[in-house]
């Protein structure tokens, strides 16, 4: 984490794919944006996913970064160049790039390497976002290790399956580790149950072993089962821009967004909502 700020950084973590990580993490993202806060995402993702989402290839309207963050992890590239501006009003991202899947490759052999993404967030910049979120690639490699030493708090989705499940003690000591090796201060924010469909009966099996295991720490509401999750990425929408108001998907990130805000006991902002 950071030292010395008390900005939340979010990272959004599973070694299991899947488990709609980059849904959650473009879509909180942009449920806190539409609440008038300034947000960065950071594409952490070694498939770039959030990045191919948010920049529209053919979208000349809004500002350009020159870089990347895979740029700013393996060449100390300044992590403004990595940022560009989203169509959802109040989200910026920093993008991949193209060699993120080389990253890992990379750091393995530099100094300090769990430590690069918290140099890079360690940037002037930063300073103007209200909340960072980070969406993590699908295993425990480094990116994901810079991710937990670098953030503050960690949301886990976790589908309706119990494969999934049974992944979490992995992810639950890393942390431990990361924490003893690396001095880390991440702390757990919750448990977001993604894909519910409440038909099955395996949701709610699944449901009730992850809040007899983690208790309150596994979120109220859920990510329920919703085409408009598959739709709105091919046409480079959020669920808030893609979705009608009322729509359940906005009804489920607004609730998950009202629970984070309480957790991390953020000010109330609020401001007329933008496309």
């Amino acid at each position: 984490m950071l030292e010395n700020s008390p900005k939340p950084i979010i990272a959004i973590a599973n070694q299991k794919g899947g488990v709609g990580k980059t849904t959650v993490a473009i879509n909180l993202a942009a449920g806190m944006a539409t609440r008038g806060r300034r947000i960065l995402l950071v594409d952490l993702d070694i498939q770039g996913s959030a990045s191919s989402i948010l920049c529209h290839p053919t979208d000349t309207s809004r500002e350009r970064s020159t870089g990347d963050i895979a740029s700013c992890l393996l060449e100390g590239r300044p992590i403004a160049d990595a940022i560009a501006t989203t169509t959802q009003h109040g989200l910026d991202l920093a993008k991949a790039g193209p060699r993120m899947a080389s990253v890992d490759l990379h750091l393995a052999t530099a100094p300090a390497r769990e430590h690069a993404l918290t140099r890079a967030l360690n940037h002037p910049v930063i300073s103007s976002y209200d909340l960072v979120i980070l969406d993590t690639s699908p295993y425990l490699g480094l990116l994901t290790i810079n991710a937990i030493v670098a953030c503050s708090h960690i949301i886990v989705p976790v589908t309706c399956e119990f494969l999934p499940m049974l992944g979490l003690k992995l992810l639950r000591e890393t942390l431990a580790f990361a924490k003893e090796q690396f001095h880390a201060n991440a702390e757990i924010l919750g448990y977001i149950l993604t894909m519910v469909d409440r038909r099955e009966r395996i949701t709610d099996e699944v449901d009730a072993m992850l809040r007899e295991t983690f208790g309150t720490k596994v979120f109220d509401g859920g990510i329920r089962v919703n085409t408009h999750h598959k739709a709105s990425p091919s046409h480079h929408q959020t669920i808030y821009q893609y979705e009608p108001k009322g729509g359940k998907g906005r009804q489920d990130f607004d609730q998950l967004c009202d629970e984070v805000e309480r957790r991390l006991s953020l000010r109330e902002v609020r401001s007329k909502e933008k496309p």
